[in-house]
């Protein structure tokens, strides 16, 4: 689906880029609802599909794995076919996946429906960073994508309540039929608002096999750690999907060296701004979903709040992040990244150091704002670091770069969930077993050992984040940056394919 602008002399306004913008932020909105909206859905989808947890639990797994093995290949059919064109098919997939979705008349058909609509986010995510990183020059870039980077987080943070009341009021259906109108609307603003592609000289081909190997590879490699904790990590099944996603990966890196039309080109690794910006995106990811992931059982379990007020608990999160990140970005257009990303970790570590502290008798005060501060540092690092990612690489690398950017970040989420999982879990079990009870009969505890036993894994994890936003913090400050003097021709903007 090719661009039709209403008059050539809108496509080079100066003011045009700010219609491109609200076009990306549909799409990113979209997609950002869509993560968080479903999961308040799965014990109704189960109850009426009549299937175990097991089964359920794919519908969404299997919109995160497929979103997350396909980025960067969408990123490079961008850079191939056009920015433009795989948006704009986004929107029209992600349309017609959720209309699927709504008429699911079994799991099987939803979770179907569900890779559908992840291939048409996918489209989108990929895409999105390039598209502004394309239509801003340097000066602005920041503050654009720290725009972006605010409606994701409002888009994430309200999808629980706005699918609760969805449910309630209407059905589970109506969670994905919101999309439909959302979606039609968007497509017709890609239609009208992006820039036509333009046509390149040249045109590469696409490397099917290094496609194959790498979302293989990662698919295993992902289904491992996320199985792990379910199944056993020494269970045959656990190894050979390590065993495979590792054999799988190093062929993919070694058939990336020998073809002439990669589908990841390496040599971007080459650039410090690249490697270590997607590093501390995933890194400042794994610390956020952990938290995210772990605050809910100490609300419920330890301080006895309802899901309703663990929910507005939480909330601030999202928002101290979309309060932030424009600002961050605007500040970092001026001064560059490397400050910016680096107190963002920073912030990050002192929210991780207080949350170690975190008793059985909280402060909710004070916890709220321990979550404030996590926000905002969030909201500090994240719009910066995308802009100096996407700032280092050529324009010919935009979509592969903003796919890989977005796959990194997707990782960072399933690593943290997972990996903090396994470690509090273990660390909460052993102190069970080590005061002489059995955890097959955790709710027949005494109150008092189920508090310390939870305290006992909370806080190790706490301060293995800790660690990390140190690192990432360190990896940051390493940078040397110069906000107008990118490879993006010194900050102007450049063609979209």
């Amino acid at each position: 689906m090719e661009s039709r602008f209403p008059h050539p002399y809108f496509s080079s306004h100066p003011q045009w880029r700010w219609f491109i913008l609200v076009t990306v932020l549909i799409g990113a909105s979209m997609s950002a609802l869509d993560v968080s909206i479903v999961n308040v859905a799965l014990p109704t989808l189960q109850g009426d599909f009549k299937v175990n947890m097991a089964v359920i639990e794919w519908v969404a797994m299997a919109y995160m794995l497929t979103l997350t093995i396909f980025l960067p290949l969408f990123g490079r059919l961008a850079d191939i076919f056009g920015r433009t064109k795989m948006y704009n098919t986004g929107f029209v997939v992600f349309t017609v996946g959720s209309a699927f979705c709504g008429l699911a008349s079994s799991a099987g058909f939803l979770i179907g429906a569900r890779i559908l609509q992840a291939i048409g986010a996918g489209l989108l995510q990929a895409n999105s960073v390039a598209l502004i990183t394309a239509a801003f020059p340097a000066k602005e870039r920041g503050r654009a994508i720290g725009i972006q980077g605010a409606v994701q987080a409002v888009a994430m943070s309200i999808g629980p309540f706005v699918g609760g009341i969805l449910i309630s009021v209407v059905s589970w259906r109506a969670i994905f039929y919101v999309n439909v109108p959302i979606g039609i609307l968007g497509t017709f603003a890609a239609l009208y608002c992006l820039p036509a592609a333009e046509r390149s000289g040249k045109r590469e081909k696409i490397d099917y096999l290094g496609t194959t190997l790498f979302a293989t590879g990662l698919a295993f490699l992902v289904l491992a750690v996320n199985e792990g904790e379910h199944i056993g990590w020494t269970a045959p099944i656990i190894l050979t999907y390590f065993i495979l996603g590792a054999v799988l990966l190093a062929a993919f890196l070694v058939t990336e060296t020998r073809v002439e039309h990669p589908m990841i080109d390496l040599t971007l690794f080459k650039r410090y701004a690249f490697w270590a910006g997607n590093l501390t995106g995933l890194l400042s990811y794994y610390v956020l979903f952990a938290v995210l992931f772990l605050m809910p059982f100490y609300l419920e379990k330890i301080a006895g709040y309802n899901p309703v007020v663990t929910g507005s608990i939480l909330t601030p999160i999202p928002l101290a992040m979309a309060i932030v990140a424009p600002f961050a970005g605007h500040i970092s257009d001026k001064y560059g990244s490397r400050i910016m990303t680096m107190w963002g970790m920073g912030v990050c570590a002192l929210a991780s150091a207080l949350l170690i502290f975190t008793g059985r008798s909280p402060n909710m005060a004070i916890l709220i704002g321990e979550l404030v501060v996590l926000g905002i540092g969030m909201g500090l690092f994240t719009p910066p670091n995308n802009s100096a990612i996407m700032g280092s690489v050529p324009k010919e690398r935009l979509g592969v770069a903003g796919g890989i950017l977005n796959m990194m970040r997707a990782l960072g989420l399933i690593f943290g969930v997972d990996i903090s999982g396994v470690i509090f879990t273990s660390l909460e079990h052993q102190y069970i077993l080590d005061h002489g009870h059995k955890v097959t009969i955790f709710k027949d505890l005494p109150v008092a050992l189920r508090t310390e036993a939870f305290l006992h894994g909370f806080a190790p994890v706490m301060i293995t984040l800790l660690v990390i936003n140190i690192v990432a913090g360190l990896l940051s400050a390493a940078k040397k940056d110069d906000p107008h003097k990118t490879p993006l021709e010194h900050g102007e903007p450049i063609d979209l394919m």
